[in-house]
């Protein structure tokens, strides 16, 4: 198994230029110097913060958090809870008990044979309405009918022959008018030809065109040298601004720009690229000098504190934990014990006394008779169980 890759998988690195080398070392070693106070400062803010995070405002967010709650949630949870869902619920039933209940009643005792009452009369009142509408509408069928007979008579033996004469008529008419406008149209169609359509041609084609076309060169002609005049014109302001202003401006942009763009672009980078080494060295520096520190604090005062609380605090605990504080703790249970014992006593005594005095004063209560439990009757038994061919009622049972 080949572990290294060949020449020609290798990716191939960029040359760099001598000012890229020249540049890099110095600025990695200034932003070096400049950087490391930097990221100390910002690791001991962020160890800072996490700690006064941790300690001071997390338990300072979750007390305001329960004030917030008990100030402003909680009553209102309370007076919905034990106001207003109660007042509500009591509402409801006094507007069910007053109106609902009232109007149900009214509805199922008043209102509802009040309606079919009146729903009879209607029906009763229709029907004698239909029987008179139907004999109004048969006589006037009836009579309808005639007027249409005398209707369609007069149509058939007077309208009928009168029209025919009309229209005979106004045929005639027709065509005599017809005959005289087609000699008016044709007189007046043969003075238009004559008196204007061939007057107006000549005119067009011996007269206009020739003019238009005159016209239409000589605009042609002053078209292109007005063009020819603004074409010279512009090739000298081309030429004029091309060689003040366009050939000054790429020469700088050339000569002067790009190469000191590309300096500044290589100084840029370089400058960025020492800043990340710089940060990442310093955050490593930064490591190093935490642990250093927090070893210290351990040796100096987490190591001794321990110390003192394994060797002499733990034992001394334990010393007075068995001589002092278990003993007391043993006599206290012991005096607990030995109150509620005479504490039981007495109030068994108290109310051994209070059935004493009971009883002397009014007699022994009688003991509640004993009530015997119906028999269940919702099943027959055995012997007289239902069958498909039997009855337990009394008029057919076998």
């Amino acid at each position: 198994m080949d572990l290294e890759k060949s020449p020609a998988e290798r990716p191939a690195v960029p040359a760099e230029g001598c000012l890229t080398v020249a540049i890099r070392l110095p600025v990695r070693i200034v932003v070096l110097v400049l950087v490391v106070p930097v990221r100390m400062l910002w690791d001991a803010l962020v160890v800072g913060g996490r700690f006064l995070r941790d300690t001071v405002l997390r338990p300072v967010g979750r007390v305001l958090q329960w004030v917030a709650w008990a100030a402003f949630v909680w009553p209102w949870v309370t007076l919905w809870r034990y106001a207003v869902v109660p007042v509500g619920k009591a509402l409801a039933w006094l507007g069910y008990v007053s109106l609902v209940v009232p109007a149900v009643w009214i509805y199922e005792t008043v209102l509802t044979p009040v309606g079919h009452a009146i729903a009879w009369v209607a029906r009763g009142v229709g029907a004698g309405f239909a029987w008179v509408l139907r004999g109004l509408g048969a006589g006037f069928a009836w009579v309808l009918r005639g007027i249409g007979a005398v209707l369609a008579w007069v149509y058939a033996r007077v309208l009928t022959p009168v029209g025919r004469a009309v229209a005979w008529l106004l045929r005639g008419l027709g065509i005599g008018f017809g005959a005289v406008a087609l000699g008016v149209y044709r007189v007046v169609a043969w003075l238009v030809r004559h008196l204007i359509v061939v007057p107006a041609l000549w005119l067009y084609e011996w007269i206009l065109a020739p003019v238009g076309r005159a016209i239409a060169w000589a605009a042609r002609g002053l078209g292109w040298l007005v063009r020819m005049i603004f074409t010279g014109i512009g090739a000298a302001l081309h030429w004029t601004l091309r060689v003040l202003l366009v050939l000054p401006a790429l020469a700088l942009w050339r000569w002067v720009l790009v190469p000191v763009g590309r300096v500044l672009a290589v100084v840029a980078r370089e400058v960025g690229d020492a800043l990340g080494h710089a940060w990442r060295v310093a955050g490593h520096l930064s490591l190093a000098v935490g642990r250093f520190l927090g070893r210290l604090f351990r040796w100096i005062f987490v190591e001794p504190v321990r110390w003192v609380y394994r060797s002499v605090l733990t034992p001394v605990g334990h010393l007075v934990r068995d001589t002092v504080l278990r003993p007391a703790a043993e006599a206290a249970r012991g005096v607990g014990r030995v109150t509620r014992q005479a504490l039981a006593a007495a109030r068994e005594s108290a109310r051994q006394t209070r059935a004493d005095i009971r009883r002397m004063l009014f007699g022994t209560p009688r003991e509640p008779e004993r009530v015997p439990l119906a028999k269940d009757r919702r099943e027959p038994g055995a012997a007289g169980t239902r069958t498909l061919g039997s009855s337990t009622t009394a008029l057919t049972k076998d």
